[in-house]
């Protein structure tokens, strides 16, 4: 019935090839397994929007989902991205939703750190800030690497580590052979 609404809400109908990536998604979230899925598709394909309906199953079911960009831009994008598809969609207020990056104020990051410790955050969306400690989730859920690519192998095990074995959805416009391989 969410994803039902999701598509119904959107002010555009998803392609087909996004349809059959958020089926596997679907199907892949609902296994015991944790996902291990990449989503490969040109720059201004709709990769966002199966990104944002993965993050809101997860919510729907009580989890926390976290999106990881190389640029603190390309975060702002989600960000604003997000708050527009998921706060009707989910009923949940928009600043449930935040932005984690290296220039966010100290203040500003302790507010969110504990928003994202208590579970009052559902998304956060950063850059590397949100692999650093003292980073910590009361149920992450789903992890998104945007640009994959552009993180090492460590970088994108830390923000997995984050949780208890999360499921995680990398993006690409430009794979590499190493990530097609994994």
């Amino acid at each position: 019935a969410w994803i039902t609404s999701f598509k119904e809400k959107l002010p555009f109908a998803l392609t087909g090839a996004q349809e059959k990536a958020l089926r596997d998604i679907r199907a892949d979230m609902a296994s015991p397994r944790p996902m291990n899925r990449l989503l490969q598709g040109d720059v201004g394909s709709g990769k966002t929007v199966v990104a944002a309906a993965a993050a809101g199953m997860a919510i729907a079911n009580g989890a926390q989902s976290a999106f990881m960009a190389p640029t603190s831009i390309l975060a702002e994008q989600h960000l604003q991205t997000l708050r527009g598809l998921l706060p009707s969609i989910l009923e949940i207020p928009v600043e449930s939703i935040q932005l984690l990056i290296g220039a966010t104020p100290e203040a500003e990051k302790a507010r969110i750190r504990e928003g994202l410790d208590s579970g009052d955050i559902k998304v956060v969306v950063g850059t590397h800030a949100l692999i650093e400690d003292p980073v910590s989730f009361h149920r992450l859920g789903l992890a998104v690497i945007d640009e994959q690519h552009r993180f090492g192998v460590h970088q994108r095990a830390a923000l997995r580590a984050k949780g208890a074995n999360p499921n995680l959805l990398v993006m690409t416009a430009t794979p590499i052979p190493r990530s097609l391989a994994l």
